[in-house]
């Protein structure tokens, strides 16, 4: 496929070089090959069929908090994080306080996720440069690593990308100079009433915020946040349930390689495996879809079984499992309003169904449970 030149190595005032983009985007980036816009048009119908799946799905808000999750891990996780999502649903609920420190990454995460949904949606606040710089805030405001970052603020000084200088650096974004230029063509490319698919839009949005590297940390994840928020805010989801970072962290190296490759003008390498990226999420979130559906369907058999009142008390319980898979006696005792005995008395019941399993095998005192089936639909890939 042919190169696309986005910009130039320069060298700056103080002695370094750095890579200045040109006007994005530039014409031919936008001259599509034939593979690209066939392959473009599957992950189209792959995610139409991922919209249809999502809206078919009941208690889809519960289950959305899981979406939201595996992906703030794996985004994280491609930064180096080690926490896992298991690691964030028991800090989220204070249920376990020996957790990892870096779980505070994912809650953070979340934190800008859920941010950005609630502006798109609730406030109708256009996606633009304030709101990224805003997601960055929630991001890196009182995280273990924000005093790396100057939260939500574009960088000031110059950054780079692998080696421990400027000089042995393996890339090294615009100087501070060129930001605000490089910003404002992204930005008026976001908003561009133009015949760009929205899939392929979205694509050239990330790789270039990445090639621009506007903060001083945290321009992965935010980069990430955009994606899904781009095409949310454009309607082309119904619902939020189009993470690729997942897919990114399966195939970290690539992800960097490509990155790399399209600074370098390989435009539509990039786009090729994004869109391989879209497809391959798409259908595992709607196997995903179909595995929750099997599973509550097995569940509210084995309810059905029991006597009425005890059925309906349980299957009220389920939606919140839903949102909250790990849990301990006085998670059911605050939703349920129960006594500590007769919350006990529902966890074992939820045990012998088969419902909930044990957190700990050699723990009595302060045991957690997990809804296991439904936490491993999530995990397991």
């Amino acid at each position: 496929m042919k190169k696309i030149q986005i910009g130039t190595i320069q060298l700056q005032p103080s002695g370094y070089r750095a890579f200045v983009p040109e006007a994005f985007p530039p014409k031919a980036m936008l001259d599509f090959p034939k593979n690209i816009l066939m392959k473009n048009s599957d992950a189209t119908l792959k995610v139409g069929e991922l919209k249809g799946i999502t809206r078919l799905l009941p208690d889809i808000d519960f289950f959305l908090k899981m979406y939201l999750r595996k992906d703030a891990t794996s985004s994280s996780q491609i930064e180096g994080t080690a926490a896992t999502m298991i690691d964030a649903i028991e800090a989220e609920a204070k249920i376990n306080s020996d957790l990892p420190e870096d779980v505070d990454d994912i809650l953070h995460y979340l934190k800008a996720l859920h941010f950005g949904i609630q502006r798109v949606e609730d406030e109708n606040f256009p996606l633009s440069l304030r709101l990224i710089k805003d997601l960055h805030f929630q991001l890196l405001h009182e995280a273990r690593t924000s005093h790396l970052a100057n939260p939500g603020e574009f960088r000031t000084s110059q950054n780079w990308i692998g080696g421990t200088k400027l000089s042995d650096a393996r890339f090294v974004p615009p100087p501070p100079s060129a930001l605000n230029s490089a910003l404002g063509d992204l930005e008026s490319f976001m908003h561009a009433d133009d015949a760009v698919p929205v899939l392929l839009k979205a694509g050239l949005l990330h790789a270039q915020f990445e090639t621009i590297h506007p903060f001083l940390d945290g321009n992965g994840r935010t980069g990430r946040l955009l994606i899904t928020l781009f095409l949310w805010s454009k309607h082309y989801l119904e619902k939020p349930v189009l993470y690729l970072s997942s897919y990114f962290h399966a195939h970290r190296q690539e992800y960097y390689d490509h990155l790399e490759g399209y600074h370098q003008g390989k435009v539509f390498e990039w786009l090729n495996f994004y869109l391989d990226g879209v497809i391959q999420t798409a259908t595992e979130a709607i196997e995903t879809a179909d595995k929750i559906t099997a599973l509550r369907e097995k569940d509210m058999r084995t309810i059905q079984g029991l006597g009425q009142r005890t059925a309906q008390l349980i299957i009220e319980l389920l939606p919140r499992l839903y949102s909250q898979p790990i849990v301990n006696v006085q998670t059911i005792q605050d939703w349920t309003g129960y006594t500590r005995n007769g919350a006990y008395k529902m966890v074992i019941r939820l045990v012998d169904l088969g419902i909930l399993v044990p957190r700990f095998t050699d723990k009595t005192y302060g045991q957690s449970y997990m809804y296991k089936n439904y936490l491993d639909i999530f995990t397991e890939s």
